[in-house]
Order: C-alpha cells, then structure tokens, then sequence
C-alpha cells in the first residue's frame, strides 16, 4: 500500500486530500508544519509528499532541502505561489512536480500518481544495461550512478530523465517527448522543468556543469546525451 504525506497548514486541504486519498486505498499521514513533516518522513517513511510551501513555522522549500539531505522519496509541492521563479525554486532544491492552488483533485492525484511510478524499480529484463563515460558510469538495472568510485544520489526525476537520454545516446531527443515520458502527457509546456533538471545533472555528473560534455542543450529543440 502507497503511503503519502499531506503537508499543508490548510485544515480544509489536509481534510479533502486525507478523504480522498484513503478513499483510493492510500495510506495517509498529514503535518500542518515543517518540523513535523520531517519528524514524520523519518518515522514513517512515506512513499510520497504532498507539500505545501507557506508553513507557519518554516519555508517549503526548507523542508525539501532538509528531506533531500535524507531521502530520495518524490515530492510534489502544492503551492498558492504561482510565480515562475518560486516553482523554479522549488524545482532546484528536490522538488519533482508543482501543482499551484486552487487545484483540481484529478490532476493532483494523476501527477501523484506518476510521481510514485517514476521512482518504482526498474522490472526484471527491462534495464540490464551498463552505460559508461570517461566520469561515471550508469548501471540502468540497478538504477545507480557511480562517479570516480561514489554512489550519485538522484532524486526519482533525475534518475527517469538520465534514464532516458542515456538510452539514446547521439541522438536528439526533444523537449515534448522528454517531458511526457518523465513527467507524463499533460506537460508539454514546462519546459522549465527541464532547464532545472538538466542544471541538476549537469552539476552532479559532469566535470565542469557550465560546459558539459555529456549533456548536450539544442537550443528550441531538446537535449543529447553523449557518451
């Protein structure tokens, strides 16, 4: 069974979210504040987050850089702030999606539910592949980056979109059929999220991020990965 943490200093929200989500046999745990939230990701371990980011006692996006310093659990941040710089913000510090208020509650339990399925493990027969660069190497069926002998945490997110660059090497892949196969088909025009992610990357694999070797920008058109 999913486990899911609502964080959210809304009553209303934490109430509708708890209904619903049970209602489709989720197991639910809701905060109003940070420090509880990260109490109860360490307690509970939840699969995913549903998080605010205007909490009373401290900024949503503190509470995603203190999660990202333990888990790699997806989060989906659920914000009334709909300024491009807040959710890129949000992105940047481990973010995986952003849902602004008001909210419909299909679309939010359709990105949740993607968001869980982008960090499922990779099914017998479908990764053994073993990628390598001169600076790290990517190992498909054990879902794990190796650079100069250390284990490269990436969040769910990071991990789907290296996945699938690193399958296609040479070639092209453009912005809209990068953002449907990791983030799904109703996100054609975030191509933010890709700059975020790829900036991610690019800082985590390459040995200098602000010219990248392996991580190839077509201006307007996509991204290549080269070995």
């Amino acid at each position: 069974m999913t486990r899911v943490l609502v964080v959210d200093d809304e009553p209303g929200i934490v109430r509708a979210l708890v209904i619903n989500l049970r209602a489709r046999a989720y197991e639910v745990d809701a905060a109003h504040d940070g420090a509880t939230a990260l109490r109860l990701a360490a307690a509970h371990r939840p699969d995913v987050i549903v998080l605010d980011l205007g909490l009373p006692d401290m900024d949503g996006v503190e509470v995603i850089r203190g999660l990202r310093g333990r888990t790699r659990v997806p989060i989906l941040v659920l914000s009334a702030r709909h300024a491009s710089d807040e959710k890129v913000g949000a992105l940047d510090a481990g973010a995986d999606d952003y849902v602004t208020k008001p909210f419909g509650m299909d679309e939010l339990l359709a990105r949740l539910r993607a968001a869980v399925r982008r960090a499922e493990p990779v099914g017998a027969g479908e990764g053994d592949v073993i990628v390598q660069t001169e600076g790290f190497t990517v190992d498909l069926a054990a879902k794990k980056v190796d650079r100069g002998g250390r284990d490269v945490r990436l969040t769910p997110t990071e991990w789907h979109l290296l996945e699938v660059l690193v399958r296609s090497p040479g070639r092209l892949v453009g912005q809209k059929q990068l953002l449907k196969e990791v983030w799904g088909p109703s996100y054609g025009t975030e191509t933010n999220y890709l700059r975020v992610y790829m900036a991610q990357l690019r800082r985590k694999l390459e040995a200098d991020p602000a010219h990248p070797r392996h991580f190839i920008t077509e201006p307007g058109m996509g991204y290549r990965f080269e070995k």
